[in-house]
């Protein structure tokens, strides 16, 4: 009989050493981000508090395992509908307008908080429950019952989008990412999968050629303002709009580039970008770091994203499978999107880098994801390898 394992062993410690190191870039970089003056008050020690923070979130999701999380996937995706609804009908003093956005509630002592960064993992759950549900119900798999579930599929993701993107393009882009992902491992049938996607991927060039080369059309037809399309042109030709929307990107240009292969060290940069803490972290690593440090924080991405396939690949539990395949697409989606942003490969959408940019709502929601994972890691093990009649009567229930 074999004895049951520790629960040190059932502990995801490779995980958790990826997340100390991302700890430990993060405070450098953001220390050194918020060394131009730009700011008073002291991020480093607020990222701290995040992380203490996020650690706490991890111990309370690992507490649960698959099947209380999946009972529980309702309830939070209700919750997070609510949220997002309070974002619109809230008084000010609670939603206060930031650049034209009400994305965050503030509340006195506690700080501000960023619904959307919580609903994208409660959407995660929510479409995981969907899947396994509809092929307990719809054994045999036919055209009729994929189309089905690809309509359940929609409406769920139809409700928090249609919510976010009113205000906050780059997480929409993010949720759609998500959805992608667990779309194409649901096991629908490419037959309408292919056509489907294909048609969008037309539809998203021909807006991008009207915003291109047409923005009379766009203007005349659908009343878009031209100015409201200045952050796609200063992506294209920055330099020509570095008084204004290209600033930023303009600047992060400078900044990797003049950082060469080894960067010029700890603290030295010499590159003013505004709020470079946040979402141009990475200009901040690659000024400092160089293309060498850079690629290092390029490959521990990687193998972040490597260790959450294993632990998809490993799981026997389909609900555990497709919470880490959109925990994978939200995850590579933000690393991707930030990135090539910082580099002019893809356009500034105001996507953070995970678990390195400031901030509070990103960073604690990207934990509750990692704690999905230390979940489906430590009950996993349990139920693989424990003998003990105990684990068998839990999972059987």
């Amino acid at each position: 009989m074999n004895k049951p394992i520790k629960v040190s062993e059932r502990f995801d410690w490779t995980l958790c050493l990826l997340l100390f190191i991302f700890f430990l870039i993060s405070c450098m970089a953001i220390y050194s981000g918020q060394a131009s003056g730009q700011y008073e008050g002291n991020f480093v020690l607020s990222q701290i508090k995040n992380y203490a923070v996020g650690i706490v979130i991890i111990g309370i999701v690992m507490y649960f395992d698959s099947e209380q999380i999946k009972r529980l996937s309702w309830i939070l995706y209700g919750l997070g509908i609510l949220l997002l609804i309070g974002l619109f009908i809230s008084p000010l003093s609670l939603v206060p307008e930031i650049k034209g956005a009400r994305l965050w509630y503030r509340f006195p002592v506690l700080g501000s908080f960023q619904p959307s960064e919580f609903v994208k993992i409660f959407l995660i759950l929510a479409l995981s429950r969907i899947i396994v549900n509809h092929y307990e119900k719809f054994i045999v798999k036919t055209i009729k019952t994929d189309l089905f579930l690809l309509l359940k599929l929609g409406i769920v993701t139809a409700i928090p989008l249609g919510l976010i993107i009113i205000d906050d393009l780059g997480t929409a882009l993010v949720i759609i990412a998500i959805v992608t992902g667990i779309i194409l491992v649901s096991g629908i049938s490419w037959k309408i999968i292919v056509p489907i996607y294909g048609l969008g991927a037309v539809f998203g060039g021909a807006i991008l050629y009207l915003v291109i080369w047409a923005p009379e059309f766009l203007e005349k037809h659908f009343n878009i303002q031209t100015y409201k399309l200045f952050r796609i042109y200063s992506w294209i030709d920055p330099a020509g709009h570095k008084q204004g929307a290209g600033l930023q990107l303009y600047k992060s240009l400078q900044a990797i580039g003049s950082g060469l292969l080894t960067g010029k060290g700890f603290s030295e940069r010499q590159v003013y970008i505004p709020d470079s803490h946040t979402d141009f972290i990475f200009s901040v690593i690659g000024e400092e770091y160089g293309f060498i440090g850079g690629s290092l924080v390029i490959s521990l991405f990687f193998l972040l994203i490597y260790h959450l396939t294993k632990t998809a690949l490993e799981t026997k539990d389909p609900f555990n499978t497709y919470i880490c395949v959109g925990v994978i697409s939200m995850i590579t989606f933000h690393v991707f999107q930030n990135i090539g942003m910082t580099i002019q490969v893809l356009p500034i959408t105001g996507i953070p880098l995970p678990f390195i940019s400031y901030g509070g709502s990103s960073l604690m929601g990207n934990m509750m994801a990692m704690g999905l994972i230390f979940s489906i890691r430590y009950h996993h093990k349990a139920y693989m390898f424990a003998s003990d009649s105990k684990f068998v009567a839990k999972r059987a229930n």
